[in-house]
């Protein structure tokens, strides 16, 4: 049979039947102002079923703290033998020798698993590396950049690759590689201040010299602040191997010493040189009597120390005046000079006798000993007698060629030094370097 389907009780979705039963209503006018009724009941606050209303009892017994079962509460009890420190054999000396029955048959302490969730690695289980490489396998710069050769600085290689306009590159010769690696002994790292004694017995061998061309070295290649200190008692001549820069001395700076608080202070009393080198010039008027003491060195070292980190003494040419002992007391190394002479060498060996004689032995061990002035044509005298001679005494020896520029006795500019002298003095602060007192050093 065909046609259409009469449902006798069509069906009726959620909320259809309240709908339909609402349909008789009538609908509210939209023209019509005032409150709009709400069909359904009365107004007013929601009645909710389902008993009294107030706090939510919870079944189960008594409210309160938590019970936990399993025994009484309180600290974890440790079984296995009283707690305390582990007693140990007096009498036995030696590694502690553990007894491998007897600790697998202690019962071992079994802890829920549920109180320690944290999961650490077993011995077997490999733990992630730390460090650079922690991340992956990354490249570091030094991988990735192409490493390029260092330009020839001195030589027939430096023209090369001047006339070449760099395309040419030959790399530093074995000159520029010796170099540099003095250069790099002369900048290892400092820790504090480092006092330098420059000794001689003999006149006229070059010490005041070498104590300004060794302090220039340092402080045209150092970063930090070299001084230089007039400590000759009578009338010395440090001051005149740098452009004068002050009339103040040493003098001025002990009876202002009150005043001094930076280092801009202390500068107002010292002369600069090209290379940065300062120098505390010694008393110049003949008419003050007073001698420079042992005291008046203390003194200006104490002061001298909290802005400086290379402190350099051009000493008398005797061992016996007031301010040699507070030197000695306080220096970290000495450097003896001598000349190529006869005479000049006995001279320097006498110093040493002499410190070895008055309980300086291991400041003489420490000591460095130059040979001034060396000659192409040295005369009768072997030099290498003469350096082996210092070198079984003192820590290095080191020969400073002889050079036109020292010989006038002026001003010292050390681009006017010849190349030989320039390597022998980078030698000479590179010995003395080896000496400074660093984490990988000698210790104070």
């Amino acid at each position: 049979m065909t046609g259409r389907y009469d449902d006798p009780e069509p069906w009726k979705a959620p909320g259809q039947e309240q709908a339909v039963q609402n349909q008789g209503q009538q609908a509210p006018d939209p023209s019509a102002s005032g409150s709009y009724q709400v069909s359904g009941g009365q107004s007013g606050p929601y009645q909710v079923g389902g008993g009294q209303s107030g706090p939510y009892q919870v079944s189960g017994g008594q409210s309160g703290p938590y019970q936990v079962g399993g025994g009484q509460s309180g600290p974890y009890q440790v079984g296995g033998g009283q707690s305390g420190p582990y007693p140990v054999d007096p009498a036995s000396s030696g590694s502690y020798y553990v007894d491998q029955a007897a600790q697998q048959q202690q019962p071992q302490q079994q802890y829920p698993q549920q109180l320690y969730p944290q999961q650490y690695p077993s011995q077997g289980q490999q733990q992630p590396q730390q460090g650079r490489h922690a991340a992956g396998n990354g490249l570091s710069a030094q991988e990735l950049i192409k490493q390029q050769k260092r330009p020839p600085q001195t030589g027939w290689r430096r023209t090369l690759h001047s006339v070449s306009g760099g395309l040419i590159n030959l790399g530093e010769s074995p000159a520029d590689l010796r170099r540099r690696e003095l250069i790099g002994r002369i900048n290892q790292p400092l820790r504090g201040c480092y006092k330098i004694a420059m000794l001689s017995l003999k006149g006229g061998v070059g010490k005041t010299t070498t104590t300004t061309t060794l302090g220039s070295t340092f402080s045209s290649l150092r970063g930090d602040r070299v001084i230089a200190v007039d400590a000759n008692p009578d009338r010395g001549t440090l001051s005149q191997k740098i452009p004068l820069e002050t009339t103040a001395t040493v003098r001025h700076l002990l009876r202002d010493a009150k005043r001094i608080t930076r280092y801009s202070d202390v500068r107002a009393y010292t002369s600069q040189g090209p290379s940065r080198l300062e120098v505390l010039a010694s008393e110049q008027d003949p008419a003050v009597s007073e001698a420079f003491s042992e005291d008046d060195y203390r003194r200006t070292i104490d002061l001298l120390e909290h802005f400086y980190n290379i402190v350099l003494t051009d000493c008398g040419t005797g061992l016996m005046h007031s301010a040699m002992a507070g030197v000695l007391d306080v220096a970290d190394s000495l450097v003896i000079v001598s000349s190529g002479s006869v005479d000049g060498a006995n001279s320097a060996s006498a110093t040493i006798d002499w410190l070895e004689a008055h309980g300086y032995r291991d400041l003489v061990r420490r000591s460095v000993a130059v040979i001034n002035s060396v000659r192409p044509k040295s005369g009768k005298v072997d030099l290498d007698k003469l350096s082996q001679h210092f070198s079984t005494r003192c820590r290095a020896v080191v020969r400073i060629p002889f050079d036109p520029h020292l010989e006038e006795g002026a001003e010292i500019e050390l681009d006017r030094l010849g190349p030989d002298t320039r390597l022998a003095l980078l030698e000479l602060a590179a010995t003395v370097a080896d000496d400074f007192p660093n984490e990988a050093g000698r210790a104070r």
